[in-house]
């Protein structure tokens, strides 16, 4: 397994993670399990802390998609080389800690949100290259 893809695999469980401290934290909000377990007709505004992290893991979808596609696309091309194993790792590290930043509402986590764009652009260079 390539570092790339070892990479991968760390923020497919990264995004695992997120999923469920955000359903957790939903959960909390609403105080008991019966809105999750009904038909949900009626939405659920998420506000503070739930809210934030509900956004923060959109986010980590939306980004998600673009850095494993490069990442497959590297590893089928064999293109792997210490450009794409310094971006997956940036990429990885980023998304980590935006998790906190957004979640706590910092005011910089656009930098991190930054940081992490970084390294999917790098990934795709190396692949391009």
């Amino acid at each position: 397994m390539t570092h790339e893809v070892f990479i991968l695999v760390y923020a497919v469980i990264l995004g695992l993670i997120h999923l469920v401290i955000t359903a957790a934290a939903a959960r909390r909000q609403e105080g008991n399990l019966k809105w999750a377990a009904g038909p949900r007709d009626e939405p659920v505004v998420h506000t503070g802390m739930a809210g934030r992290l509900q956004r923060s893991f959109a986010n980590f979808k939306e980004t998600f998609v673009f850095f494993a596609v490069i990442i497959i696309c590297l590893a089928l091309r064999g293109r792997t080389n210490e450009l794409s194993q310094l971006g997956a790792t940036v990429y990885l590290v980023a998304r980590i800690l935006y998790i906190p930043a957004y979640a706590f509402g910092w005011p910089f986590r656009f930098a991190i949100w930054g940081v992490s764009m970084f390294g999917i652009v790098t990934c795709l260079i190396a692949l391009l290259i």
